[in-house]
């Protein structure tokens, strides 16, 4: 959750400028990395979020409330079944064994005590943090508590984890300057040095010379923004065993600095270096135990995060991995199933997370907070309709919660909003309040079109398509655009999307759109048209033109109506 606003100021953008910029080509780094996968969000998920509505004004009554309206409206049944608590559930201190808990005056049962409860309803409890130091709240956040948080969540039974992005603070780029490696049995002191001069030097790292320090006065610079490297071949130890690593280093630069160090080409010990300033030259960075063989050894050195992108996907794979470790540890204690955790990332695509997310999370944030306003809506799907190729089974691009029965939206603006979810395979999140939808003596209003819109079965069928396929934008007639979306079973989902104030005429032909290597369903001499917001069927040629109101959407579901389906 960004000050947009702060953003626009930092920045010096205009809101389309931001657009523009979240929407920008950038580089990052995602070789030899496996995708995120945790058997979780093989179709987007869906279920109910509290932000949108609550805000902080949460507690334990309000959950189980939406939780109970969720299985009385039927929304349970169509696919709904995440009650996610967003930020303010926690209280402003961890305890003292540096473990998150619940404010007891909102919650005071406790988490875990809820998460049975919702499991009672056969639903699943998610819940929220931020990756820095405080939420956007203002309460303890994850970042540097990464597995503390990680085997609480998996304790208290959470199902789903939204990580935040709020008081993040980036990785270093700077890289320290190192004069030695020194190792030591643990217990004892420093008995292996080996001398920077020593390293293969790679890209731009360098040997330099510094009077000042002690002898040897060599030092190795050049390894930030990950153009540079230094490798030590040749690194002798007497036995197997783990030894304390220690890195000499030259105090320069009162800004912090990072590196990772290699083992062996397996394992990575990282080590943060604060801002350095001090009475004398030379100084120390502890890295941790190693293990080491005996024999020959290989240490190599570098900072590969080059930029605040390959600082936000590194923090953000972290936590993924520490998500998946909590989830199998606490199974294997219990002797239970494992309850694995749908991991939400949230740093609202200032990072290109469409281009890394997929490495990290089951799901990213690719825009800045939606609103209950119209232009809101349009802005985010301009962003997030580009970005169809990073959407698959497993890891969807999440182009935020559903505002529908927010705001002042009419009931065309909410089938045009939840429309085009579905078509862009977006996670389903409801925003708003679902107990809305129940009478004064606890009975469902069908009459609600809210209702109506959200558990339509035909349309939530389109964003739940078993292939995973994401919509494309194929093209433009005038301000309305024709998107095409591949089903299962050789069908073809087509919505028209009039982004403008005015009624705009739309056509597309479906032979044509047979002839695209995205679309899956196969050419015939007519076609079966079933329109998801009329809920009626008719049979055509595959010539289609229509006047498409203010606003508004026409989703159609297609499959061939020829007999033999083959198009013969």
């Amino acid at each position: 959750m960004p000050d947009i606003k702060k953003e626009l100021r930092k920045n010096h953008l205009c809101p389309v400028c931001l657009v523009k910029k979240l929407a920008a080509s950038r580089n990052v780094r995602t070789d030899g990395i496996d995708r995120f996968s945790n058997g979780t969000a093989l179709t987007p998920p869906m279920g109910w979020a509290s932000w949108n509505t609550f805000r902080n004004r949460i507690d334990e009554n309000l959950i189980v409330e939406i939780a109970d309206a969720l299985v009385k409206t039927g929304l349970a049944e169509c696919g709904y079944e995440y009650v996610n608590i967003d930020d303010c559930w926690m209280a402003s201190v961890r305890d003292e064994n540096g473990r998150l808990k619940a404010d007891p005056a909102a919650f005071p049962s406790g988490i875990p005590a809820l998460a049975e409860k919702i499991n009672s309803k056969g639903l699943k409890l998610g819940i929220y943090n931020s990756n820095g130091t405080l939420t956007c709240e203002d309460l303890p956040g994850t970042l540097y508590h990464e597995r503390t948080d990680a085997e609480t969540f998996a304790e208290w039974g959470i199902e789903y984890f939204k990580y935040d992005f709020c008081h993040n603070e980036a990785i270093p780029t700077s890289a320290p300057e190192i004069t030695k490696l020194m190792f030591a049995v643990p217990g004892e002191n420093d008995s292996i040095f080996i001398p920077a001069s020593d390293a293969e030097l790679r890209g731009n790292a360098a040997i330099l010379t510094d009077k000042k320090l002690p002898e040897p006065h060599e030092f190795i610079t050049g390894l930030d923004f990950n153009a540079g490297t230094a490798v030590f071949c040749n690194v002798d130890i007497p036995e197997d065993g783990e030894y304390n690593l220690t890195l000499g280093i030259r105090k320069f630069g009162l800004v912090k600095k990072y590196a990772e160090i290699k083992v062996n080409g397996t394992d990575i010990y990282p080590v943060t270096v604060p801002a350095t300033k001090g009475f004398t030259r030379d100084g120390r960075a502890y890295v941790g135990l190693v293990r080491l063989k005996k024999g020959i050894n290989s240490i190599i050195i570098t900072n590969p995060v080059a930029s605040r992108i390959d600082s936000a996907a590194k923090q953000y794979r972290k936590m993924g991995k520490e998500l998946k470790r909590a989830t199998a540890l606490v199974a294997e204690k219990t002797g239970r199933p494992e309850k694995p955790i749908c991991y939400s990332i949230c740093e609202w695509g200032l990072n290109s997370p469409w281009k890394w997310g997929a490495t990290a999370g089951n799901l990213w944030r690719t825009t800045p907070d939606i609103k209950p306003f119209w232009a809101s809506i349009v802005g985010i799907y301009e962003v997030n309709v580009r970005r169809y190729a990073a959407a698959g089974p497993g890891n969807w691009n999440d182009p935020d919660m559903l505002e529908v029965g927010n705001g002042e939206f009419t009931d065309t603006e909410n089938r045009a909003h939840f429309s085009l979810w579905c078509m862009m395979s977006a996670p389903l999140i409801l925003g708003n309040d679902i107990r809305k939808f129940l009478k004064e003596d606890g009975s469902v209003d069908k009459n609600n079109e809210t209702l109506r819109i959200v558990s339509n079965k035909k349309a939530i069928e389109i964003d739940s398509d078993p292939l995973g396929v994401q919509c494309r934008r194929e093209k433009t007639n005038g301000l309305c655009d024709v998107l095409v979306k591949p089903l299962s079973d050789n069908r073809l989902a087509v919505c028209l999307f009039n982004k403008g104030c005015v009624t705009q005429t739309a056509s597309f032909n479906v032979t044509e759109l047979a002839d695209n290597e995205y679309v899956t369903l196969p050419k015939s001499h007519r076609y079966k048209f079933l329109d998801v917001w009329e809920n009626c069927e008719f049979v055509s040629d595959g010539a289609v033109s229509e006047a498409v109101g203010k606003h508004a959407v026409k989703l159609y579901i297609i499959e061939s109506a020829d007999t033999s389906k083959n198009g013969e």
